[in-house]
């Protein structure tokens, strides 16, 4: 029977001392120096760098296809197809479209240690995708967000393939729908909701972007809200002075603006998106704004959530019966805010490899992915891939790949530490 989340040794457990060594000398620097002297992890390396134009070639690939919210499926069927051509076993989609491989470890009672790239873009559907190699950089919407963390994702199990690595922990990679915007991290949602991943996933690493210079250990909170006035609508001139909801929602937004936020913890709120009415000469029937919140704190959020409220009430009040105007709140979007400890042993080790590889990184606070398993009370983190990128969410973003090499090796160390690793 497999083990169940509280009977599965953790990946410190799990790293026992070898003949001679104390269990205290074991510590994520000794593990992280020890995995990086072993030939077949050079061998990996070697393999990043002669690799690289394949890589490219790969992340425009992917980046050509297109991956609307709600609408992966053409590159969830593209991963698929890697992830079986890289020998990975197990290979399936689930309902969603998540596309899930398995690379086995030697032991068989280890959670696993999963590996995650989204799939998804902020770009709508109908958004022209022309991808283009210029110079060093490559171009496409989504080529850096998150065509850089979905090659890396493959890469990292090309490299273990060809070299030869014989990882302890079995390793998961994950090709995930829903993260960006409005998708709520419904795809890393419905992961943690099954049985079989919750009680089977140690640890989490989130392949997001571009460089090698953050650590989101921190899960930044965020609710989004629709707001939707409706009244009777009528003619500009005739119907002049019945309830509007256009005005009204300008009182809503009026009285949540004046609410009062703190530095510490940061809190933000934000109107996205107001629309409504049909015409200039028409009163509208109804209309429609979207607002965000964020902090790192549930109880602002609760706060933010009551004053927005607050303000839809008044902002509303005052009509006559004939007048009336209807109001509708509806909560759009919902991310947990949880940290990592700080003494958490995946945070220990990602700070030993950059270490060893002399990287300079800092502890940073997004909304990311790792926000559904922190919430859980599991170890996750995300880091990016390596490189460089910019124009995020627009057009004309683009990538680096210069320096990608860094931030593969920085995955694969803090894979293999955190797995284990038979020695040569």
């Amino acid at each position: 029977m497999a083990l169940g989340p509280q009977q599965r040794p953790s990946f410190g457990e799990m790293m026992s001392p070898e003949a001679g060594e104390s269990r205290s000398s074991r510590t994520p620097q000794h593990i992280v120096a020890r995995v990086a002297e072993l030939r077949s992890v050079h061998a990996a390396f070697a393999w990043f760098r002669a690799h690289a134009r394949e890589l490219e070639d790969l992340q425009l690939e992917l980046t050509a296809i297109p991956a609307p919210p709600w609408g992966e499926a053409e590159r969830s069927r593209w991963l698929k197809a890697q992830f079986e051509g890289l020998g990975l076993s197990n290979v399936h989609q689930d309902e969603l479209g998540n596309v899930f491989g398995i690379r086995p470890g030697a032991d068989a009672n280890a959670p696993f240690f999963a590996l995650s790239a989204h799939l998804d873009t902020v770009f709508p559907a109908e958004t022209p995708i022309h991808v283009l190699r210029e110079g060093s950089k490559l171009y496409g919407p989504g080529i850096s967000d998150n065509g850089s963390g979905l090659t890396a994702l493959l890469a990292i199990a090309g490299a273990l393939r060809d070299s030869n690595i014989a990882n302890a922990a079995p390793i998961l990679f994950i090709g995930n729908v829903g993260e960006e915007g409005e998708g709520n991290l419904r795809g890393m949602r419905h992961i943690f909701q099954q049985p079989k991943w919750l009680e089977s996933i140690g640890a989490l690493v989130v392949l997001d972007g571009a460089g090698t210079d953050t650590i989101i250990a921190e899960g930044l909170g965020s609710r989004r809200y629709e707001v939707t006035v409706r009244g009777p609508g009528g003619h500009s001139w005739s119907d002049f002075g019945i309830a509007n909801p256009i005005v009204a929602l300008a009182r809503i937004i009026d009285r949540f603006s004046q609410t009062t936020v703190p530095s510490a913890p940061k809190t933000t709120f934000n109107i996205g998106i107001v629309q409504g009415g049909t015409s200039v000469n028409s009163i509208p029937q109804s209309g429609t704004m979207r607002v965000d919140t964020r902090s790192a704190s549930v109880e602002q959020l609760d706060r933010l959530e009551r004053a927005l409220r607050d303000a839809v009430k008044e902002g509303t009040a005052g009509r006559k019966k004939q007048d009336a105007l209807t109001v509708e709140v509806q909560v759009i979007g919902d991310r947990p805010a949880a940290d990592l400890p700080s003494d958490a042993h995946l945070l220990k080790v990602i700070r030993a490899v950059d270490a060893q590889l002399n990287n300079s990184s800092r502890v940073q606070r997004a909304s990311t992915d790792a926000n559904i398993p922190l919430s859980l009370g599991r170890e996750a983190i995300a880091i990016g891939a390596g490189g460089s990128g910019g124009g995020a969410h627009t057009v004309n973003e683009w990538y680096d790949p210069a320096g990608r090499d860094l931030g593969l090796k920085r995955i694969l160390l803090l894979t293999l530490a955190m797995c284990g690793v038979s020695e040569e």
